[in-house]
């Protein structure tokens, strides 16, 4: 039941980042999918792994809600096709960590898959840069968190966590005038 919570607010946070171009809704976004990923990641690998997790996904979800557009954004006109991705992809990842791959974590699996499909596509589909480092910060997350697949020491976790929160804090310059 907790494995099933935490997977679906990893999905709801990828989700949400697919769905929003505002920084309130971007924020909340990286917030939720870290809570989710961190939770997963405490259930496979224990607490130290998911606090650092966790904590690179707040400072990152910090950054975000500092910087950028200052509305949520979420939905704007032409956002059918990215709702349609969130739902396919969750379906897709469901299929594939329940039925095709075998053994325990599957929440984990399904958390990992829905994340890097949902980070990935919002990183070639955006062209703004803001939106861009929100999804790749998450898309670290889930790297991360996929260490908990195998036995792993504190390295790939510590790593996500910096490049997640790293990537948020990265300076943009203004966009130039055509």
């Amino acid at each position: 039941m907790i494995e099933g919570a935490a997977a679906f607010v990893a999905w709801l946070g990828a989700s949400l980042i697919v769905l929003a171009d505002g920084r309130r809704g971007l924020a909340l976004g990286i917030a939720l999918a870290a809570l989710g990923l961190a939770a997963v990641t405490w259930l496979g690998a224990g607490p130290v792994p998911a606090a650092i997790l966790a904590l690179g996904g707040a400072i990152a979800a910090v950054r975000r809600l500092a910087s950028g557009s200052g509305r949520w954004a979420v939905m704007p006109p032409g956002s059918t096709p990215r709702l349609i991705l969130c739902v396919a992809s969750a379906l897709i990842a469901l299929w594939i960590a329940l039925g095709i791959t075998s053994g325990e974590s599957a929440a984990l699996r399904f958390s990992v898959l829905v994340v890097i499909g949902l980070a990935g596509a919002r990183v070639l589909s955006s062209t703004d840069p803001h939106v861009q480092l929100t999804a790749g910060a998450v898309l670290a997350l889930a790297i991360g968190a996929a260490a908990s697949l195998a036995a792993a020491d504190l390295t790939p976790y510590a790593a996500a966590a910096v490049v997640a929160a790293g990537l948020c804090w990265l300076p943009l310059s203004a966009p130039r005038a055509a």
